[in-house]
Formats: C-alpha cells, sequence, structure tokens
C-alpha cells in the first residue's frame, strides 16, 4: 500500500549509561541499528532518515552503507535510507529532529523513535500509519510509547523552535495539541514502552525474547 510516511530513527546521543552506540550493540548476531531497520521493512514504509550525532564516526566504520547514505539514499532490503548528521548534538534528541527534517520533504507525514526503543511489530507499525491526524501515538494498557506519527503541517512548526530553550522537547510541543488533533492507538506490543539504556536493560530485553 502506497504512503507518504517516513520513518526517522534518532541515534544521535552520548549513550553513556550503555557505555556503547546503542545501535552498535549486538543482536542476533547483527547491529542493533540493523535490526531496527529489518522491522521497519517489513511495513509499508519505504523511507528511512538516521539521526547521527556523538558517535557517528561508530556507526560508519561498523556498517559502511551509513557513511554512503550521508549524500545519497542508500538502499537496505529495497527501502531508501539516508544519515543526517547533527552537528550540535550536545543540544539533545529534539536538535538532532530538527537537523533531520529539514532534510524531509514538507508533504511527508513522519513517523518518530530513539534507537534505544525497539520498534514494534509491523501490524503495529502499519495501523498507526494509516490514522490521518495531527499526532498519533501508540498505547499499551494505558501509555503511550512510540514510535509516534506527527503531521507534516505539525512537524513544520518544530523545525524553527529554539532547541536551547528548556521546553523545546517533543512532548512538550505535543501538550500543547488539541485532544481532537490526538488519536491514540491501543497495541499489545509492549514494546513501544520499552526504554533500554543500561546494560542491565539491553540484558533484560534479550532475555525476554
Amino acid at each position: 500500500m502506497a504512503n507518504n510516511t517516513v520513518f526517522i530513527v534518532l541515534a544521535g546521543g552520548k549513550s553513556e549509561r550503555m557505555g556503547i552506540a546503542k545501535g552498535l550493540l549486538d543482536y542476533n548476531n547483527t547491529y542493533w541499528i540493523l535490526e531496527q531497520l529489518d522491522r521497519i521493512s517489513k511495513t509499508q514504509i519505504t523511507e528511512v532518515y538516521i539521526g547521527l550525532g556523538f558517535h557517528y564516526q561508530d556507526y560508519f566504520n561498523a556498517i559502511p552503507l551509513l557513511a554512503e547514505a550521508q549524500t545519497h539514499f542508500m538502499y537496505f532490503k529495497e527501502m531508501k535510507v539516508r544519515v543526517v548528521i547533527n552537528p550540535n548534538p550536545e543540544r539533545g534528541s529534539f536538535s538532532t529532529l530538527q537537523t533531520v527534517l529539514q532534510k524531509i520533504k514538507t508533504n511527508q507525514a513522519v513517523l518518530i523513535s530513539p534507537i534505544d526503543i525497539p520498534i514494534p511489530n509491523a501490524t503495529v507499525l502499519n495501523a498507526i500509519i494509516e490514522i490521518e491526524n495531527t499526532i498519533v501515538l501508540p498505547n499499551f494498557e494505558g501509555k503511550n510509547g512510540h514510535p509516534i506519527k506527527l503531521s507534516n503541517a505539525f512537524w513544520k512548526s518544530l523545525t524553527p523552535l529554539d532547541p536551547k530553550e528548556e521546553n523545546t522537547r517533543l512532548d512538550f510541543q505535543i501538550k500543547k495539541v488539541n485532544l481532537d488533533e490526538i488519536t491514540e492507538v491501543e497495541v499489545n506490543d509492549s514494546s513501544i514502552l520499552k526504554n533500554l539504556n543500561t546494560q542491565n536493560d539491553w540484558t533484560d530485553y534479550l532475555n525476554s525474547k
């Protein structure tokens, strides 16, 4: 099914508590970021942007395809992948998001997820993609998670914001939206709530599979 939604994976952080770039963690004999891309490739999504920052050279050394994807789209399982480097990752994940959004076509909606939250199954992702609203949030047992879908009108309002301001965060901006412009999609995949910040988190996640 054709769609006009692109996926953004945010992987620009320091990963201080994990001790390694999270996307380069080993998952079933591949890198975690490639596992995440593989999950996305099983959906309607045909275009992915990856926002890198602090560890971009580690990613390039490990996965040459990502280095090439800086200047043009590269293909991963018939899905187009583009890499965008945040020159100021110390400003936080919102600044990485803004850097990526500047590369997106203005008529496209976006799905956004940090690298440390497992991409849910294709059924969940496609359900989110198919809903049209300003904000679409997956919800598991009363709690909202990721990935978050943003309409093109909404995300375009994010690019001019100053990332140095305390309240310049995606969750704060979503709270400003009228409730009738937000759709919560009930899902049966608890992975939308996981946050893999530490080695213990990662070990627990691997043991749960």
